[in-house]
């Protein structure tokens, strides 16, 4: 009853938010301007759902964002420079974010680094990496691969736009109905009664960080294709994005608690809220300001649901 609740709340925001915009602009209720809301937001979408995982274990990774433009840096030198197949390139992107994403879990849970600093730390030499790798160039790639994120004919909606929806049906699989999921929980309530039970805590919290890693090798694949070129300047700040997302959709920062499928509700929000900002005409400093405030309404809204489900 309580998801369900979630669901019916979430949905009924992001039919406000659409009314809202539909009244203000009459561009705004269209096929063509929903359609391209929703193709251009998998990469969104899929490093959200990474940061769910993290977030429920207690953990936060500040460096998606990079790891994105890491794997598309390293996409555009192999397709460009190396004349490789986008097939044979793939493992290889989504290889470099699991490592960076395992990386993150092995120094935060062996060293005792909290998540915070450890992922603030790849997520400047993931940048530097990807300048090094282009010699800060972008790479254009084209046709070759932009297929995979342009609308299929007579359907409206991109390959990477449905492989996205997947992901996300993965993710809350994986969270609600397997072992695993259960564990990532509660290592997210309480880690220390989880290794008193005799659970070892330390392969699920690294799991977590390389699956967030795969993702973002994934979401960089992704932004590629929707732009056609591979910019190591891309995706600055997007992971602010995605956290922004889990927090609307409900999942706690302290861990223990969060839904894959409320997090793409955060994600679908922010997308409509920043599309319809956009055709209205406001300037980036007051999208910015009423994003912002979205978020913190979203947080006030959630911790009083808590305290209502505590008194009651």
């Amino acid at each position: 009853m309580s998801s369900l609740l979630q669901y019916a709340g979430l949905s009924g925001v992001l039919a406000l938010l659409i009314l809202i915009f539909s009244l203000m602009s009459t561009n705004f209720l269209t096929v063509r301007t929903l359609t391209s809301v929703a193709n251009q937001i998998p990469d969104l979408t899929v490093i959200a759902v990474g940061m769910t995982l993290v977030l429920i274990i207690g953990g936060i990774d500040l460096s998606v964002g990079s790891l994105l433009a890491l794997s598309s840096a390293v996409l555009g030198v192999f397709m460009v420079d190396y004349g490789w197949p986008l097939w044979a390139v793939v493992p290889i992107c989504l290889s470099v974010g699991a490592f960076c994403g395992m990386l993150n879990g092995v120094i935060s849970v062996k060293a005792g680094i909290p998540s915070f600093i450890v992922t603030l730390g790849m997520l400047e030499m993931a940048r530097g990496s990807a300048y090094l790798i282009t010699d800060s160039q972008t790479k254009y790639i084209g046709s070759s691969i932009e297929w995979i994120g342009a609308p299929i004919k007579g359907f409206a909606f991109s390959p990477v736009f449905l492989l996205s929806l997947v992901i996300v049906g993965l993710g809350q699989f994986l969270l609600t109905r397997t072992v695993f999921g259960r564990y990532c929980i509660a290592i997210g309530t309480n880690a220390e009664a989880v290794r008193m039970s005799g659970i070892r805590t330390a392969p699920y919290s690294i799991t977590v960080f390389t699956i967030s890693g795969l993702l973002c090798g994934l979401a960089g694949i992704m932004q590629t294709s929707r732009l056609s070129t591979a910019d190591p300047n891309a995706a600055v700040g997007l992971e602010l994005a995605a956290i922004a997302a889990c927090v609307i959709g409900g999942t706690s920062l302290m861990g223990g608690r969060g839904s894959v499928i409320n997090t793409f509700f955060g994600v679908l929000i922010i997308a409509v809220l920043q599309t319809g900002l956009a055709q209205v005409g406001a300037s980036d400093p007051i999208k910015r300001v009423i994003t912002g405030a979205v978020i913190i309404v979203a947080v006030l809204l959630d911790a009083a649901r808590q305290r209502w489900k505590r008194g009651g």
